[in-house]
């Protein structure tokens, strides 16, 4: 038994993996291209792509492109396979990201942090960037079906379902983290039932990719057990050679125990998930000062109240600094023990998957 292959629409990845987008500066062109090589679905996260820029501050827009466009040029010299970007609805510079993206002819676009209404406006009549949006429910999932048809006759190209459980900024309010009803779990078939009246109607599949938590080719099994057509990993990445965050970044999910994962109150204004350390223990704490705000990188950010900037303190993270920044992680990170390479922790989730199903259901 081996992995089936996931497909969207008429692109065809020949495992159904997608690389979880991680910002800032976590999933860039390098770890990207890896997973593409495996057969697996890469993933750049635009967030505050333009950290190294020498003129971000003075030319946030332009330089935020220039590295987008940059990274997707050097994923595209690097793999012949499917490559994707994450580009939250929230940032700021959302349009010039999904512009330049489509430009530059990136396989798929993931966005979630918001729905994305006018997605599809960007697209232009010879573009082969498939469209998938990230959504904590299946009520969402039939707004943004409703919404593209009914504004762009335009069907999603498949589904991210991400539960609670993920790292980094979620989709759900701080009480419904624990609450059963919110779990992947629930939320998973919940999505493939929302999306079936469309696919129906319209002949074609809508594929639902499960994300949050997702740690061994065991969950993987339960996962397309369940219906799921794939999966998203992003704490398993973090811990690999290719991933283009620094070593002591690495290391600190490879250090981290059971109860070194904690929510914290974003900045933004939505709960996230992230590993404790001395940083968030000042913030707690009162110690972090106001700062100006050069970026207005997200919309929903609380400037004037924010104890801290938070790409600032995400980007700090990715260059090792984690004195003066975090960084976010799933649930699962405390179970990462090791540093590997993109190709042998493809080939042990494939194992632990064969094994899994090998068993009945």
């Amino acid at each position: 038994m081996t992995f089936p292959s996931l497909r969207f629409g008429d692109m065809i990845a020949k495992v159904p993996i997608v690389q979880g987008g991680m910002g800032v500066g976590i999933s860039l062109s390098g770890l990207s291209a890896a997973v593409a090589n495996q057969g697996g679905v890469g993933v750049i996260s635009a967030a505050m792509i333009g950290m190294g820029e020498p003129d971000l501050a003075k030319n946030y827009a332009e330089a935020n492109i220039r590295a987008l466009q940059r990274e997707i040029r050097k994923a595209k010299e690097m793999t012949k396979g499917i490559l994707g970007v994450n580009i939250m609805v929230a940032l700021s510079n959302f349009a010039d990201l999904v512009r330049t993206s489509v430009q530059e002819k990136i396989d798929v676009i993931f966005s979630g942090a918001g729905l994305p209404f006018d997605l599809p406006k960007y697209l232009t009549e010879d573009s082969q960037t498939k469209l998938v949006p990230i959504v904590s429910s299946g009520r969402a999932a039939a707004i943004m079906c409703r919404k593209w048809l009914s504004k762009f006759n335009y069907l999603p190209d498949g589904f991210v379902v991400e539960g609670p459980l993920a790292g980094g900024h979620l989709g759900f309010k701080a009480e419904q983290l624990d609450d059963p009803e919110y779990q992947l779990e629930s939320l998973v078939p919940q999505v493939i039932e929302a999306v079936k009246p469309f696919e129906q109607k319209h002949g074609r599949a809508i594929p639902v990719i499960a994300a949050g938590g997702i740690f061994s080719g065991a969950d993987i099994c339960k996962y397309l057990r369940m219906g799921a057509a794939g999966v998203q990993l992003g704490t398993r990445f973090v811990a690999t050679h290719e991933c283009d965050a620094d070593m002591a970044f690495k290391q600190a999910f490879i250090d981290a125990k059971e109860g070194d994962v904690t929510v914290i109150k974003s900045p933004v204004g939505m709960p996230g998930r992230a590993l404790k350390n001395q940083f968030l223990a000042d913030v707690e704490e009162g110690k972090r000062k106001p700062y100006k705000c050069p970026y207005h990188c997200i919309v929903t950010c609380d400037v004037k109240k924010s104890p801290y900037c938070i790409a600032q303190a995400l980007a700090n993270a990715k260059k090792g600094r984690l004195n003066l920044g975090f960084a976010f992680a799933g649930q699962t990170a405390h179970r990462v023990k090791e540093l590997l390479s993109v190709k042998e922790l493809m080939e042990s989730l494939e194992a632990e998957y064969d094994t899994a199903c090998a068993a009945p259901a």
